[in-house]
């Protein structure tokens, strides 16, 4: 049996009885009644996910679902297709990672990069609104950003290194369509960045842009699956319809416009989302003569 599992041990021991004392013991028929050969089951086995975690080749047990459906790990040698798989302790494990703890830091990189935002961060303050394992927290304070507001209503999502970072603040448990200033320190941020799922940011915008500086910029990212409606999908959840892929980032641009905010850049994440879907980032400024541009197919 290959290490996706505890196997038995056979090892020879002696009884003091011929009777079967333990349900673990295999007693072989050619042996004396002092002398047995018995295989014993070792519970060594452990879920690839939790395994990673322990011993520390990934963040969190999300990521490492992540790296696995990516097929980024090995076990013994072998692509791992199941995060769920038992594995024993001392199997030879493989992690083709790299430092980013989600593919969400990826999309906001790739972004940041078609917008043209290089150094737009230095020493500013950010929400971010949909944090989860804190791919996006991680890209703000790699560019510059003193203090990000990780935002989330889950609990025990944020990763390492993004948790231990002091100019992140993990604000888990809260819902994006309920926050304040007091829970920004009384301030506005000069930043919004978000990724919010099973949820339409037409819904949370009216909430979120105020609390960004007038001079402040924000980047959100559009996911079509849960602004068309859940009636305008397609099979698995999937947006195939491009005129409906539009129709949600112009909703979208309409909606930060009614609240004073104009659309300087929009265009495709160049990461897909889950089960393939096409996702779309939108590049937000309060100022109204900015010139807008756009990467969008359309």
């Amino acid at each position: 049996m290959l290490p996706w599992a505890s196997w038995p041990t056979s090892t020879t021991v002696r009884s003091t009885s011929t009777r079967n004392t333990s349900a673990r013991h295999w007693h072989s028929s050619n042996q004396s009644s002092t002398t047995a050969t018995s295989c014993r089951w070792v519970s060594v086995a452990e879920r690839l996910d939790r395994l990673l975690v322990n011993r520390g080749l990934v963040a969190s047990r999300s990521r490492a679902q992540e790296l696995i459906a990516r097929g980024r790990v090995r076990v013994a040698g072998r692509v791992a297709t199941k995060p769920a798989a038992p594995v024993v302790h001392d199997v030879q494990l493989e992690v083709d990672d790299d430092p980013w703890v989600s593919r969400a830091a990826r999309k906001l990189l790739g972004a940041f990069d078609d917008a043209e935002l290089a150094g737009h961060f230095d020493r500013g303050r950010a929400l971010d609104a949909g944090a989860s394992t804190g791919g996006f927290s991680q890209v703000l304070v790699e560019r510059g950003c003193s203090r990000v507001y990780a935002v989330d209503v889950g609990h025990g999502q944020l990763a390492e290194p993004v948790r231990s970072d002091p100019r992140v603040l993990n604000r888990e448990g809260c819902h994006v369509g309920e926050l304040t200033l007091s829970d920004l320190d009384h301030e506005p941020v000069d930043w919004l960045v978000a990724d919010l799922s099973f949820i339409s940011l037409t819904q949370v915008l009216p909430t979120l842009l105020p609390l960004v500086r007038p001079a402040g910029e924000a980047m959100v990212m559009v996911k079509p699956q849960f602004e068309v409606g859940r009636a305008r999908l397609g099979k698995n959840g999937v947006v195939t319809d491009p005129g409906l892929r539009a129709e949600a980032v112009a909703a979208v641009v309409a909606c930060a416009a009614e609240l004073g905010w104009q659309a300087r850049w929009q265009g495709p994440s160049r990461v897909p989302g889950p089960t393939g879907n096409v996702e779309f980032f939108v590049h937000l400024l309060a100022d109204p003569t900015a010139p807008p541009k756009s990467g969008c197919p359309w």
